[in-house]
């Protein structure tokens, strides 16, 4: 299997879920074996962070990463879109410290990188490398009371997640993805089930989080709001477009591992911080295995 990237630049400005704060993003071919990560082009230098999970930082409301002084957050949704249409290597160019929202989605991002289109790579996937070829070998667990995520041996890679609210119109949703097997082509699958999943906030934590110097940015252009008496900017992409996007979430998250290992991700009422302590476990057992 060979490396791949994308065949040319994709561009796009929004404002950040968190800071509030409009940033550009520029994502560029990258040089075989530099793997996925940002450059932050508005600082001294333009120092580097890598997409890779020794690089996180916190994991409040998103996920961050830091290298030094240099940090990047919110970075889960556009992972997830380079990863799971099967983008190796990617310099991503950034003016700010969060990444845009854009639509609450990965929508974008992945029919972005669909129409500019991937290109194969003289270089082979590292043999050390985690795409559907490393299999889980024993179930490894990380929990927190109730919420839980897993990794599972199987045979093919699966992303599965549960989740509970009281509000009526999100209630207990469960849903499965499994991205293709190949690469050759981007996951059309991953395109029409989970980019188009939008984040979602409930009414009554909104002012709580806004006092905490959250969500500056959030707005009914791109989250999705609940309230007890239902949503208060339908319609919905899906009727179960929440834990959808907890999917979407996951694989942003597992994606700083570099690429999937062959397992089943099962997951419920879990967070970004539960995603990346099984992303490090995971590591942990490779580092084992060598």
């Amino acid at each position: 299997m060979q490396q791949r990237t994308i065949v040319s630049q994709i561009s796009q400005t929004g404002i950040g879920l968190h800071s509030g704060i409009d940033t550009n993003v520029r994502i560029l071919p990258a040089e075989p074996g530099s793997g996925r990560y940002f450059v932050r082009v508005d600082l001294p230098s333009a120092p580097t962070i890598p997409a890779d999970v020794t690089a996180v930082s916190q994991t409040v409301l998103s996920t961050e990463l830091r290298q030094g002084e240099a940090s990047v957050r919110t970075v889960e949704h556009l992972l997830a879109a380079l990863a799971a249409m099967g983008v190796n290597n990617a310099r991503i160019e950034i003016d700010g410290a969060e990444v845009p929202l854009l639509d609450g989605s990965a929508r974008i991002w992945a029919e972005s990188i669909a129409k500019v289109g991937t290109v194969e790579q003289n270089s082979p996937v590292s043999e050390n490398a985690l795409f559907l070829k490393e299999s889980i070998k024993e179930p490894i667990w990380v929990r927190q009371e109730d919420a839980f995520v897993c990794a599972l041996p199987a045979e093919k890679t699966r992303f599965t997640y549960g989740i509970d609210f009281e509000l009526p119109a999100i209630g207990n949703q469960w849903h499965s993805w499994m991205p293709c097997d190949e690469q050759q082509n981007p996951d059309e699958t991953f395109v029409l089930e989970i980019a188009p999943a939008r984040t979602f906030g409930l009414m009554h934590q909104i002012e709580h989080l806004q006092t905490a110097g959250l969500i500056k940015g959030g707005s009914l252009e791109n989250a999705l709001v609940c309230s007890p008496s239902g949503w208060v900017n339908p319609p919905l992409r899906f009727s179960n477009e929440p834990v959808r996007h907890k999917i979407l979430d996951l694989v942003g998250d597992l994606s700083l591992l570099g690429n999937f290992p062959r397992a089943h991700f099962l997951a419920y009422k879990a967070s970004h911080n539960l995603h990346v302590q099984l992303a490090e476990k995971i590591l942990e057992q490779q580092n084992l295995n060598l």
